[in-house]
């Protein structure tokens, strides 16, 4: 058994820390203040193959596997967790959409321009009535045609606006059973018809754009169909099981970075003549952050590995969501403390860090989704 690090993921490990700490750490909180998308650095990363890592070099990608992913994301989260997030959604799930279950054209079409930066993706599953239960799905696709017509709206989406290719689900029919049958759309943002909404004042992660998308008789061309036209839920299913990896690295970025600020703090803060540090209720505290930031490290490595080698990686990629997402709520609200007065006033990034921590118990599917998600596959229950 061999945990270190292969020489090709140390090295972009490496190289991802010294550009974010160089180029991106100094425009962080002047973004977030002004709740600016960053496209500028978007746009740089995407040129430096940032944007398309776990994709093949045929479609315009990096060539490099999840694990290398999850070790970027979760570098960039640790500067910058709106980035983080903007990179996670356009990655794992509009081009995840694309690499699970595209056509060769279909990807040279649009996974090639996405995986090489010169487009955003975005990926539109929940609507204000179909969050958690996305079989609830109203939005509607028929076929006229040669073409799809879509109508409908969706709310809560990453990087709305700003992607040029949204992966979209839309209910297409319904079984004899009475279950809807959903199918998986590519939209490009300039078809007529199609709009966006608001955009959504958040508690956190302030730079990334979370909005609303409409379809109002959009129209799409037979061939913009992912896979079986009735078969899109089982995509978004296995979308979302890729998605919870980024996600798990996402929050362990945010945990470390909540680590990283709560050290030297506690080492130079000093309360009753000595370090705050050398207290143990403080003392403790740090021990238990570095503890189980390792343990989600390790759990999130170890989903990306399974996926790598083709394994079976859904239970993994949801138990290391759980965790790395909980381990970051309380590891910045462990900081915050730790920071006493200070951590509750913008001087310090790490209230920031707690409130961007959040997202990561609610993205790709909640905490108690995960659990009910981690517990039938362990029961082997089946629901009806």
């Amino acid at each position: 058994m061999d945990l270190d690090l292969p020489a090709e993921h140390a090295l972009l490990r490496q190289t991802v820390r010294a550009y974010l700490a160089d180029e991106v750490a100094p425009i962080v909180d002047r973004h977030e203040r002004e709740r600016r998308f960053p496209i500028e650095v978007v746009r740089q990363v995407g040129e430096m193959g940032w944007l398309g890592i776990p994709v093949p070099e045929r479609w315009g990608g990096a060539g490099m596997d999840t694990l290398a992913y999850a070790v970027a994301v979760e570098e960039i989260a640790r500067v910058w967790g709106s980035l983080a997030l903007i990179v996670a959604a356009h990655t794992s799930l509009a081009c995840g959409g694309l690499m699970l279950d595209g056509t060769d054209e279909q990807r040279d079409t649009f996974l090639t321009p996405m995986a090489s930066g010169r487009v955003i993706g975005g990926y539109g599953l929940t609507e204000p009535g179909a969050g958690s239960d996305a079989g609830g799905t109203r939005t509607t696709a028929r076929r006229d045609g040669d073409s799809w017509v879509i109508d409908g709206a969706k709310r809560f989406i990453t990087n709305a606006g700003q992607a040029g290719t949204y992966v979209v689900a839309a209910r297409t029919g319904t079984t004899a059973q009475g279950r809807a049958e959903v199918g998986a759309f590519i939209v490009p943002a300039d078809s007529p018809g199609f709009s966006v909404g608001r955009l959504e004042e958040k508690l956190g992660l302030h730079a990334s754009a979370t909005g609303e998308l409409h379809f109002d008789g959009v129209r799409v061309p037979a061939g913009n169909v992912l896979g079986d036209p009735a078969g899109g839920f089982r995509l978004f299913l296995r979308i979302l099981d890729g998605g919870r990896i980024s996600i798990g690295a996402l929050a362990l970025g945010l945990a470390q970075a909540a680590l990283d600020a709560a050290i030297p703090y506690v080492r130079e803060r000093k309360q009753f003549g000595r370090p705050i540090g050398s207290f143990e209720a403080v003392a403790f505290r740090i021990a238990d952050m570095a503890t189980e930031i390792e343990a989600a490290r390790a759990m999130v490595w170890r989903a990306a590995w399974l996926r790598d080698r083709g394994r079976e990686f859904g239970l993994a990629a949801a138990q290391a969501k759980l965790f790395a997402s909980e381990v970051a709520s309380r590891a910045t609200n462990a900081a915050l403390l730790s920071h006493g007065g200070y951590g509750y006033v913008d001087d310090y990034p790490v209230g920031r860090y707690l409130r961007d921590a959040k997202l990561t118990e609610i993205g790709e599917g909640t905490s108690d989704i995960q659990r009910l998600v981690i517990a039938r596959q362990i029961l082997d229950l089946r629901v009806s």
